[in-house]
């Protein structure tokens, strides 16, 4: 295995992850904070969305294109919002996320070894100090909003799934 073979397993499997703990929950679910100051599963999909996009797009890599207005839905500003109509159906975002996934897996098969190790600019280069650490954060920043959706679940009482 290769890094472009390990990051992409780490895309892969991060996703996979995501996906399943998503998969028997309601719209409504995707709106309950499992507390006060906690952000609702909805914003945190559309918030790993753009972020993606950010993150990918300032390796200089060509990413997915995102609706009109749609990052400025997700942000630290936008996060106490609880309005229905303010964000999309779990489809919606799981088909954006798709094509915005396969847009960053295309990135990283454009991507030499020598572009791997290349450095990063920018305030996340002491976390991710390389365009390969980037794509990792990528992957590692689904899993950790992952383990806050596996919150709702059980304040849902849906079972465990890993």
């Amino acid at each position: 295995m290769n890094a472009k073979d390990a990051i992409r397993y780490s895309l892969s499997s991060n996703m996979y992850v995501l996906k399943t703990y998503l998969g028997d929950l309601s719209e409504a679910d995707l709106l309950i904070r499992t507390a006060p100051a906690a952000n609702h599963t909805a914003w945190q999909l559309g918030h790993l969305i753009s972020g993606e996009v950010s993150l990918i797009g300032g390796l200089g890599c060509k990413t997915t294109a995102l609706p009109t207005g749609f990052a400025e839905k997700h942000t630290k500003e936008t996060c106490g919002n609880d309005s229905p109509s303010a964000f999309l159906k779990k489809p919606e975002y799981v088909d954006l996320f798709d094509k915005v996934r396969a847009g960053t897996l295309t990135a990283l098969d454009a991507m030499t070894d020598a572009d791997l190790d290349k450095p990063v600019t920018g305030p996340l280069k002491d976390f991710a100090p390389t365009n390969g650490a980037m794509f990792l954060l990528v992957a590692n920043h689904v899993l950790m909003h992952a383990g806050q959706v596996t919150a709702l679940r059980r304040k849902l009482g849906k079972p465990v799934l890993f």
